[in-house]
Order: C-alpha cells, then sequence, then structure tokens
C-alpha cells in the first residue's frame, strides 16, 4: 500500500560520502581507534583482544574468501571493543607461505633465473 499523497526524490545514487565522512570523523575526535582511550584501558585486569591482519597474497587474486575473513574480523574486533575489551588489529605475517613459494618460483622459471 502506498501513500499518493508524499513524493520522495532520492538521489540516483547512493554517495556513501555524504554520511560516512561525517560518522568517521565523529570516530576519530572522539578516540575510538586508540584502545588505551577505552573507559577500561587503565583498569586493572582488563581484558584485551587482538586480531591479525592477514596481508595481501603475493597471487594478487583477491576471491570470496579474503572479503569473508576481513568481514568477520571487523565484526569481532568491534564487537569486543563496544564489550569493554582493549582491542587491538594488527597487520599479520603471510598466511599462504606455500602458495607464494609457488608462484615466486614459476616467476623466478620463467625468467630462467
Amino acid at each position: 500500500m502506498t501513500n499518493s499523497n508524499k513524493s520522495t526524490n532520492l538521489e540516483g545514487k547512493w554517495n556513501p560520502s555524504s554520511t560516512e565522512d561525517v560518522i568517521y570523523n565523529n570516530w576519530e575526535k572522539s578516540g575510538y581507534f586508540n584502545p588505551d582511550n577505552l573507559p577500561c584501558a587503565n583498569e586493572k585486569g582488563v581484558k584485551k583482544f587482538t586480531a591479525i591482519m592477514a596481508p595481501p597474497n603475493v597471487t594478487g587474486s583477491l576471491h570470496m574468501g579474503h572479503a569473508l575473513e576481513d568481514t568477520l574480523v571487523d565484526v569481532l574486533i568491534r564487537r569486543k571493543r563496544m564489550q569493554g575489551f582493549k582491542t587491538l588489529w594488527v597487520p599479520g605475517t603471510d598466511h599462504a607461505g606455500i602458495a607464494t613459494q609457488n608462484v615466486v618460483e614459476k616467476k623466478l622459471a620463467n625468467k630462467k633465473i
């Protein structure tokens, strides 16, 4: 059922910066990106939560697994932060050493090195 008395004009394409810039700036000013600014950060026995961000792989091919992993870890970090944990999301080490070695060896073989 629609209300024919109302007219709604929507932009043809959503512009994320119209809302996200304001929110992000508020987060930065509030110190949300610094775990030391959390209310619990200086309390004795504060719970901590750390997650490792996998670096890009040498193959240069992104797949759904990359998107899924980053999304899940982002959700976990945000939830733990809201639960009062002192959180840290850090760049990690290569999680695909065998695949990396395989790609590098093939590239070297193609160059006859």
